[in-house]
């Protein structure tokens, strides 16, 4: 590759190389374990490792345990998991930089000795407070005037575990009125009476990031300590602590490259841990997380997700990427991989009137653009599955596949008529009578009979019955905060799909595409041979492109009244469609939500009675269309075991709070099984919300005085706490609190 076109990174490499400055190259990939590695640590283990590989140098894995309160052999584990899976090897055993704890301290007493580090006895406030502002210097702790003998003895006691936590700490001396705030006397060491899960209790201090890191960096041989920009500030404690100390050369640089940020996902650790914690997600490895274990398990390759890293690049500037250029990269990788089979998410019943015994159809597992081989047989007979979307009675223009007019293609097979449309009480289509072409077989046609497209179907009797998880983005919000921006359609479970008997019997692949519905993955955790179960990968097309430029189209209301499916538009009745309408234009329901209730008699029937009931009609059309859906798709409205005004007095008790969304979700499912009102079962399980600040108050109190240790360092700084206290006051209520009383009060009392 010309030099030009390669990364400053690798550019920065190479000159290191040819002026001699090392004999070779040596990184490192240093995550904390304190969580489960996402895309962004992909990005750096891309760059890491690669790096490395490309100029025959050596990559190191090194977990900074420096913080015993958060880490564990878990995340380890996860990490590890993560680099194997990429397809990396690290240099020797994986380190730690509790490995180090001893020389560290050797260090940091060789610091104190030269007058370059203090141990400080101001409080955390104190230490905020004397640090200064962008436009104001700090001021220098009276404790910094302290002897080298003093504070050699202090730091030995600190290391003993004779002073609580934050009643000292070891401080560098550089400069309190230093522009860069981050080198006013930075921390050091501080005190934590924690079990450490690798050095157990053997230590009561531990280094902070920035002292312990560059001296790792250099105890292992680094070259070139690699990371984000968030850390550009810290390379000048990196040098100065370097430097001061005079270790023998050569030494460690740092370079910082720009992290990796996609829209609609987040990926803060402490986030991604707030939604396993709340259960909103399965666990780490949830297929909707952006972690690699979540994608590994949703069926992504190791070599799509290295060729997005490749193709994002390496920049000196933060930027958004688009997950479409993720989810390309996915889609451009199984192309030409998976085999191509056919299923049936929707099955819609269909009989060959004219077709008499059965046959075998052999089709095969790939298009002819694919250099792969390999064929399956289809079942074939009387009676076959094909998806409800492949038939339509009035179809719109452009509609190419089955109507009572136009003839359609079994794909592999015969070309079909429509007879009959069979139809139950009311008006839903429970079957399609058809007639076969028996000189029309795919490949020996000789019909003369034209079709403008072929569908997928099943046999009846062979074809295997799949649960089906389909994932969609786990955030609604292209810039997402919080948990009040997730996609409430993220997951959607088909319970009785068909797939065509070949994918489970003969298990081609792990991987396949189902034609025209996307590319899936057999679920490695809860798949089992007589349930199997598979995930979506992703879709052939980029569904949220058509929704942004549906939204974006303000001009064409048209558009967002119809519902697109591979391009192609079906249409609403007439009655379906002045349903839409009044959804959307009176009652203010967004399109899908509307989409769905107008199109379901049952579903619509339900939410008017409801509505009828309570003027509340968002909040009820949602948990119509998403939680009663559910029960009334194999049950009819008078067969629940609940009414539509006990779900109107269930949102009326959301609506003046007297119960959390999430107390309502609880109370629902009870509503499923017993049928009892649900103001009945708040009032017997005690489930009301506490929104009255006086019973409050004191549980969060409780909360404050049993975690002295974090208050400490929430006041010091690490605001990522907040949502610690919130939940663990949530979690001594069951979940009864009202989050925003128990938020203003946690604020007041946290920053008081």
């Amino acid at each position: 590759m010309n030099k030009s076109k390669k990364d400053f990174l690798r550019r920065k490499v190479e000159d290191d190389l040819n002026s001699g400055k090392y004999e070779g190259v040596v990184t490192r990939f240093p995550p904390e374990p304190n969580g489960f590695p996402h895309i962004g640590h992909a990005k750096s283990i891309s760059i890491n490792f690669g790096i490395a590989k490309d100029y025959n140098g050596k990559c190191n894995l090194r977990m900074d345990d420096t913080n015993p309160t958060t880490e564990d052999t878990q995340y380890v584990e996860a990490l590890q998991d993560a680099v194997k899976w990429l397809g990396f090897e690290w240099d020797g055993d994986v380190r730690y930089t509790s490995d180090y704890f001893d020389k560290l301290y050797e260090y940091a007493v060789r610091l104190i000795k030269m007058g370059k580090a203090y141990v400080d006895s101001l409080s955390e406030e104190e230490i905020r407070e004397y640090r200064g502002s962008v436009t104001q210097a700090g001021k220098r702790s009276e404790y910094a005037n302290r002897s080298v003998e003093e504070n050699l003895e202090l730091f030995e006691k600190m290391r003993a575990g004779e002073f609580k936590e934050g009643e000292h700490i070891l401080r560098a001396k550089i400069d309190m009125a230093s522009p860069n705030m981050k080198m006013r006397d930075p921390l050091l060491y501080r005190i934590r009476h924690a079990h450490h899960f690798r050095a157990g209790d053997k230590w009561a201090i531990y280094p902070m990031y920035d002292f312990a890191h560059c001296l790792s960096d250099y105890m292992e041989g680094i070259t070139h300590s690699l990371c984000t920009l968030e850390f550009e500030n810290n390379r000048d404690i990196y040098d100065w602590v370097l430097d001061t100390l005079e270790l023998k050369p050569p030494r460690p640089y740092q370079y910082e490259f720009a992290r990796l940020n996609i829209n609609y996902t987040v990926m803060s650790k402490r986030k991604l841990l707030e939604l396993v914690n709340n259960k909103i997600v399965s666990g780490w490895d949830d297929p909707r997380l952006p972690t690699i274990a979540g994608y590994k398990r949703r069926g992504y390759t190791p070599e799509s997700i290295l060729n997005f890293c490749e193709q994002i690049g390496i920049a000196k500037a933060n930027s958004v990427v688009d997950v479409s250029q993720l989810e390309h990269c996915i889609r451009d990788d199984l192309n030409s991989k998976v085999p191509r089979v056919m299923s049936v998410l929707n099955p819609l019943k269909v009989t060959i009137v004219n077709y008499d015994g059965d046959e075998e159809i052999e089709a095969p597992y790939y298009p002819h653009d694919v250099p792969k081989e390999g064929t399956r047989v289809l079942p074939f007979s009387k009676h076959i599955y094909i998806d409800r979307d492949d038939f339509s009675q009035n179809p719109p223009k452009g509609y190419y596949r089955l109507t009572p007019t136009q003839p359609v293609r079994l794909k592999y097979a015969y070309i079909i008529t429509t007879e009959e449309v069979i139809k139950d009480e009311d008006g839903n289509i429970t079957e399609i009578k058809v007639r076969y072409h028996k000189d029309s077989k795919s490949g020996e046609d000789t019909s003369g009979i034209k079709v403008k497209s072929a569908i997928q179907w099943v046999e009846a009797s062979s074809a295997k019955r799949v649960e089906v998880r389909v994932y969609d983005r786990l955030f609604k919000s292209e810039s997402p905060e919080g948990l009040e921006d997730i996609n409430p359609n993220s997951l959607k479970i088909i319970k009785d799909a068909l797939i065509e008997p070949a994918v489970i019997t003969q298990k081609p692949d792990v991987r396949f595409q189902f034609e025209r519905e996307g590319y899936f993955y057999a679920e490695p955790v809860d798949y089992r041979d007589d349930a199997p179960v598979f995930n979506k990968i992703v879709s052939l097309k980029d569904s949220w492109a058509k929704k942004d430029r549906r939204r974006d189209n303000k001009r064409g209301k048209a558009q967002e009244k119809k519902v697109q499916v591979d391009g192609e538009v079906t249409p609403m009745t007439p009655f379906e469609q002045e349903l839409f309408d009044r959804y959307t234009k009176e009652l203010n329901l967004n399109s899908e939500v509307a989409n769905t209730l107008a199109r379901d008699s049952k579903l619509s029937t339900f939410f008017d009675k409801a509505l009828s009931e309570l003027s509340s009609a968002v909040n009820i059309a949602n948990i119509v269309a998403n939680d009663v859906a559910r029960e009334l798709k194999s049950k009819e409205i008078d067969e629940l075991k609940f009414t539509p005004k006990d779900i109107a007095t269930l949102v009326g008790m959301i609506d003046d709070e007297s119960i959390s969304t999430k107390i309502a979700k609880q109370v629902y499912e009870e509503m499923v099984v017993s049928g009892e009102n649900p103001v009945d079962i708040v009032e017997k399980k005690g489930l009301k919300q506490i929104s009255n600040p006086d019973e409050i108050l004191p549980i969060i109190e409780q909360v404050i005085s049993a975690n002295p240790d974090n208050v400490k360092r929430y006041k010091d700084g690490n605001n990522k706490l907040f949502g610690f206290f919130v939940g663990q006051v949530l979690k001594a209520t069951g979940g009864k609190a009202n989050p925003k009383v128990v938020n203003e009060l946690i604020k007041s009392q946290l920053d008081s």
